[in-house]
């Protein structure tokens, strides 16, 4: 299957129960609703694991956190071994356009985690900043190798 993302095809699991689509998410080890969202997610997750060598264990799914007293979720964080968060991971459909509001959130959630790199997707686009010893994004070109992410 053809993912139409900038992302390479991966050969995931894909089934339908009770007529709706289901993806096996081999990160939380299970099935979840194969949303246009999740397809991003799912997308992004394989590609940090097979292209920029991201140990699997060190990527958490759905990180719980509070914001401002409320519960949020992150769609990924990557770790270090130690347990240190590294990155903030983002994804939205390919029908949401990234804009200073999708980015606002992620940068919110850092004010949690406090993590040294950002990543926002819709599949079509993505876009990574570093933060850098002032506090600053410095955007870049593309994704470090997780060894850069130290």
């Amino acid at each position: 299957m053809e993912s139409g993302l900038l992302y390479p095809s991966y050969p995931f699991k894909i089934k339908k129960e009770a007529g709706k689509p289901q993806i096996f998410d081999e990160f939380r080890r299970k099935w979840v609703a194969l949303t246009p969202e999740e397809w991003v997610r799912q997308h992004v997750l394989v590609y940090l694991k097979t292209q920029k060598k991201v140990p699997p264990g060190l990527i958490a799914v759905e990180t719980s956190i509070t914001l401002n007293g409320m519960q949020r979720r992150c769609d990924a964080v990557v770790y270090d071994v130690s347990g240190q968060a590294l990155c903030i991971i983002e994804c939205k459909a390919t029908s949401v356009p990234l804009s200073q509001q999708e980015f606002d959130q992620v940068w919110n959630y850092n004010r949690v985690l406090n993590v040294p790199m950002l990543v926002l997707s819709n599949g079509l686009q993505q876009i990574q900043a570093r933060i850098d010893s002032s506090g600053k994004p410095k955007f870049l070109p593309e994704l470090p190798d997780f060894e850069m992410f130290n």
